[in-house]
């Protein structure tokens, strides 16, 4: 069972002001992977007196903690996504900044034969396919 992220948060003794926990249940709303602008802009929707640097400090501290996991996808903005979401791989589309997420069985299994091929046993992975979309008639 995964708990919610303020949940988690509260778990680890992180002090929990009531705009640490707006910002918390922000994240836990998002289906998307939001950079700290994307958190600042729906946080301050609903509390006007967030300001952008404290959804910078709180994202740190959630990453810090290991709440948030830190995605990079070369377009020079950190995105975030909690740490413990099932498993998935990112397909990005570099025209646009859409990421999609997917998991596919036979990718998996092939990554662990790989892994195994060599020698080695699995205990993580991050995929991150990037292309464009392709425009059908």
């Amino acid at each position: 069972m995964t708990f919610s992220i303020l949940s988690r948060c509260e778990a680890k003794g992180l002090r929990m002001t009531g705009q640490r926990r707006i910002i918390a249940a922000v994240l836990e709303d998002s289906a998307d992977h939001p950079d700290v602008e994307e958190l600042y802009a729906r946080a301050s929707a609903r509390d006007p007196h967030i300001s952008l640097a404290t959804v910078y400090r709180t994202v740190k501290l959630f990453e810090e903690a290991g709440i948030l996991d830190r995605l990079e996808f070369g377009d020079g903005r950190a995105r975030y996504e909690d740490a413990e979401r099932d498993h998935h791989d990112h397909l990005i589309d570099i025209a646009t900044g859409e990421v999609i997420e997917f998991c596919d069985p036979e990718i998996e299994a092939l990554q662990e034969k790989i892994a195994a091929k060599l020698g080695f046993k699995l205990k993580g992975h991050r995929l991150e396919l990037y292309g464009v979309r392709i425009i059908r008639d």
